[in-house]
């Protein structure tokens, strides 16, 4: 039986309440953009994509499935087709488009089917969102580039897709590893992310 680590930590941290209802949508400005990806654990890729500079916010929540409005309950039990996923929301002027990938790549293991370090199902796949077709041109060339470059002998199997509705996580998933950061560093730790990210592309 597969014990789900963060579903068990989301409990300790809730007291074992309901899930909360997901909040709205977050806010951007005119001269911002969004982005849209699924690389596992949520909390982790928050972390990855706030260190990138001209990233504004980072919204942890949902993508990729049918079930409308799901909780983290639903998709964490692999019962809605979502994957764990962010809304990036960045200044164009200073961040490209094809920074974001490359961040995207280097923080997820994309020769992995189904599952994200020791996160598995379809809810932990790996996923570039691309929302027009400029940025499914540029997901396509990032992922080529990959393939090309030989830097692994099995295939790249992170999906490219089209965006679809964003749900945004219950509250508590928001900026996880900022409000519980010892939570969050047994958990990264104990899921063997940062070791399996430096086996695949080296130290950062």
């Amino acid at each position: 039986m597969k014990i789900d680590v963060r579903f068990l930590v989301s409990l300790l941290l809730c007291g074992g309440l309901a899930l909360l209802p997901p909040s709205g949508g977050s806010v951007q400005a005119a001269s911002s953009a969004k982005a849209y990806f699924a690389g596992g654990c949520f909390w982790c890729m928050e972390e990855a994509f706030e260190k990138v500079e001209g990233v504004t916010a980072v919204m942890s929540g949902y993508m990729g499935g049918t079930v409308p409005n799901p909780t983290y309950e639903q998709v964490s039990a692999g019962r809605t087709g979502h994957a764990e996923s962010v809304e990036v929301v960045y200044d164009p002027a200073r961040v490209s488009y094809q920074k974001l990938l490359e961040a995207f790549w280097h923080n997820v293991d994309p020769l992995t089917p189904n599952a994200q370090f020791c996160d598995h199902g379809t809810q932990y796949r790996s996923v570039i969102f691309y929302g027009n077709d400029d940025e499914k041109r540029l997901a396509e060339e990032s992922k080529r580039a990959i393939e090309q470059s030989k830097r692994f002998n099995q295939p790249i199997v992170t999906e490219l897709i089209a965006a679809s509705a964003f749900y945004a996580a219950e509250e508590y998933h928001q900026d996880f590893y900022k409000k519980n950061p010892i939570r969050y560093k047994f958990y990264k730790h104990n899921c063997g992310r940062p070791q399996r990210l430096e086996d695949l592309w080296g130290k950062s």
